[in-house]
């Protein structure tokens, strides 16, 4: 399982959906009792809350599962796998379970022609390509483990409220999806990123990091703003023209490495320094190796193409 960095396509066309169907009226809170699949972080989808679980995109990622016991008995099962794998983040992420025999006007809306099927909604809009296929366990932790570092690198640190009933944690108050839940020590980060302050924001996750070097959040967080400003600025055709003609600049290589990154170009960023690594020697190859570790450290380390770029870089080492 392979997943990219967080993208922003367009959003989703609501138009045959913005109105229940006539004498069928809508379920209020966007969610029929009992919370979809059974999790305090999760809904059934239907055709008349489906707008309401776009909407709530806009706190924090909402994780559409489509599935169909007719076309895929075993889909259901994963439907409620991946709600009782969100359900640890404690409202990083909403899961929308969709069965398309039920609500077909969704799947036509979103081109879903195959289940079972993940797609990843943030801000109204499809954040990831859709993952086909059923994940294991092991492979749905590493994928909200990547896409919470992500969301904290990217300073989104909104959560969702429980649903189904449940209760919020002890000493806090029910609030509205309006009123996302920040974790508050990444607050002044998140600041700085919506200011555009990204000198800011690597000084206040380095402070994060000095405080608590386990903080993986902060770490990943502090990794991916460095990769933004280092890259502020840059101008991408002069920056591949002058690693084109300086393959073994390092300063030259890491900048285009940087920037395949932020363009979703994971494995290429990773094979480009491992190479730099295996060509260069001494200084040179420091460098190259510890800006390596950094993009590894911005992705995740628990994602597969970091296990996979680890692996190339002791090859070129040793």
């Amino acid at each position: 399982m392979s997943q990219q960095p967080f993208s922003r396509p367009g959003a989703i066309d609501l138009s045959a959906l913005k109105r229940p169907a006539q004498g069928q009226p809508p379920t209020g809170d966007g969610a029929p009792a009992g919370g979809g699949a059974g999790t305090a972080y999760s809904v059934t989808v239907t055709e008349q809350n489906f707008q309401q679980t776009v909407e709530a995109s806009m706190t924090a990622p909402v994780v559409l599962v489509f599935h169909s016991s007719s076309r895929s008995p075993e889909s259901g099962t994963y439907a409620a796998d991946v709600a009782a794998a969100a359900d640890g983040y404690e409202g990083r992420f909403l899961v929308g379970t969709v069965d398309v025999d039920a609500a077909p006007q969704i799947a036509q809306a979103l081109q879903i022609t195959q289940v079972p099927l993940l797609l990843v909604l943030l801000d109204g809009r499809p954040v990831t390509q859709p993952l086909p296929g059923v994940m294991k366990t092991d492979e749905l932790n590493t994928l909200f483990n990547q896409l919470a570092q992500q969301l904290t690198a990217q300073g989104v640190t909104g959560r969702h409220q429980p649903r189904g009933g449940a209760a919020p944690p002890e000493g806090e108050e029910e609030q509205g999806e309006s009123e996302p839940r920040a974790d508050p020590r990444y607050a002044a980060a998140q600041a700085a990123l919506e200011a555009d302050d990204v000198d800011g924001a690597v000084a206040e996750y380095q402070k994060l990091v000095d405080t608590n070097p386990t903080d993986a959040e902060a770490a990943a967080g502090l990794a991916m703003a460095k990769v933004l400003q280092r890259t502020r600025g840059t101008d991408l055709n002069a920056a591949r023209e002058a690693a084109a003609a300086r393959p073994d600049d390092v300063d030259a290589q890491t900048l285009v490495a940087d920037l395949d990154l932020l363009g979703g170009h994971v494995d290429d960023a990773f094979d480009r320094l491992v190479d730099l690594v295996r060509r260069t020697a001494g200084a040179d190859r420091d460098q190259a190796r510890e800006h390596l570790l950094g993009l590894f450290a911005a992705v995740g380390n628990e994602d597969p193409r970091v296990l996979a770029g680890r692996q190339k870089l002791a090859s070129a080492l040793f």
